[in-house]
């Protein structure tokens, strides 16, 4: 919207800062949000970046179209090309007509008085619309003329966390510390990084993101985990309440045990924003680590039914869903796969995914968008398959594309499940050892 006082075509100064506190920002908070606008933030550096921020990761959004300011419809075009609902329009009645391309979306007039400020009784009905409106958008429902009139837009796969670091623009010299301290495995290094920046909700959003996966990256003890899982509650609020943040927050509160409510931050992602190989990728990991544990608190007799097995079951489920929503993610697939060859009577729907699995990561590959996660499916799967010399030729790209060890930790703890579920059938093969220790040798 347009700030402080402008002239409207028909020479009346609106007053748009009390539009703001006396409609706009009362019915925002009657809807159980909290307004943000883009002049009562402090954030240092170029305006732009922030307000592209904005634009993108905030969950709602207003626009007020009096005066039909270029600047307003300049950022309603970005924020309908990247959001495809909970975006709600307002104007002031009898100010200067809508353009063409605008005039068909569903828009709520209110009344503007002789002195340029919202008429306080004739608006009491467009405060309880936009409340309202606002209300509905939680339930999403197609609100941009892109989404809904262009079939698909955009296809393009789930962006992923690290593509967003790899991808934003930021301090080039920042990238580099974090680049450098990654290498080194120096996790005190990043606290103290942490610390000289101050306010982290002033930084801008690549710089967030690429501290929070440092965290990743670096994290082995519960308490370096429950470390990069605290860092979420110094973020400013539209970015960590992104679907991003908050699957790595929940895979962080996974590994540092708290595996309930990583569960429920997961389910509730799922619930509000619809399935995605991610999400459920990461929820698998929850159920697959409970299993471990408590497959190891059990018994190790061969009955036919364990406790532990119910959780075995969701894992494969998330995975398999995860999967299914994304089969271009071949993550949830092959941890799929994985699970079901170890299951004590192993599920004969791997024969059917395996295939599939082994077909998407081959196209990927084929399109020169190869990373670590490709090979070490081509390795579980070749290995799946008994396959020595295809496994060592998987182990070897494997490796050399291993960015981060705690990749090719998770890699070695499916191998060594596998090579367990294995020995209880006596169908051991020593050549695995070799690739376990390749691995190891790796990572530590």
């Amino acid at each position: 919207m347009p700030f402080g006082k402008k002239l409207d075509n028909g020479g009346l100064l609106i007053d748009f800062d009390s539009v703001y506190y006396d409609l706009i920002f009362p019915a925002i908070e009657e809807a159980g949000l909290k307004p943000i606008r883009a002049d009562e933030e402090k954030v240092g550096g170029l305006i732009h970046k922030p307000m592209f921020e904005r634009l993108i990761l905030c969950e709602y959004a207003v626009v007020d179209l009096t005066t039909t300011n270029p600047n307003v419809f300049y950022e309603l075009g970005v924020r309908h090309a990247a959001r495809p609902y909970s975006t709600v329009l307002l104007y002031a009645e009898g100010t200067k007509q809508l353009p063409f391309d605008i005039s068909p979306l569903r828009a709520i007039p209110y009344k503007l008085n002789s002195s340029g400020k919202p008429d306080q009784q004739a608006n009491d009905k467009a405060k309880e619309i936009l409340k309202q409106r606002l209300i509905e958008a939680q339930n999403p429902n197609t609100d941009s003329p892109i989404f809904q009139l262009v079939e698909g837009f955009p296809d393009i796969q789930h962006m992923k966390t690290d593509v967003f670091r790899e991808r934003v623009k930021y301090s080039e010299e920042l990238k580099k510390q974090l680049a450098q301290i990654r290498r080194e495995k120096n996790i005190i290094d990043l606290r103290n990084l942490v610390l000289s920046l101050k306010n982290i909700k002033q930084q801008e959003a690549g710089v967030i993101v690429d501290i929070f996966l440092s965290y990743r990256a670096l994290a082995k003890k519960k308490e370096e985990w429950e470390e990069m899982a605290e860092f979420v509650t110094l973020m400013p609020e539209p970015l960590s309440s992104t679907t991003l943040v908050q699957e790595q927050y929940a895979f962080a509160l996974n590994r540092a045990g708290h595996s309930e409510e990583a569960e429920n931050i997961l389910l509730s992602l799922i619930e509000k924003k619809g399935p995605s190989s991610e999400t459920y990728g990461l929820l698998g990991r929850v159920y697959k680590d409970r299993w471990e544990k408590a497959s190891k608190e059990e018994e190790t007799d061969n009955d036919e039914f364990h406790p532990s097995d119910a959780y075995l079951v969701q894992a494969i489920d998330a995975y398999l869903k995860g999967f299914e929503s994304d089969p271009r993610d071949t993550y949830p697939g092959i941890n799929a796969v994985t699970l079901m060859e170890i299951k004590r009577n192993p599920d004969p729907r791997r024969i059917d995914l395996i295939p599939v699995v082994k077909y998407s990561v081959q196209r990927k590959i084929a399109n020169g968008k190869a990373d670590y996660w490709d090979y070490a499916t081509l390795l579980e799967l070749a290995i799946l398959a008994k396959d020595k010399e295809a496994s060592f030729n998987f182990l070897s790209k494997a490796l050399t594309h291993l960015r981060e060890g705690w990749e090719g930790q998770t890699t070695l703890r499916n191998l060594r499940m596998i090579g367990k579920a294995r020995e209880k059938r006596d169908e051991v093969l020593q050549w695995i050892k070799k690739i376990e220790e390749s691995i190891e040798k790796k990572v530590m």
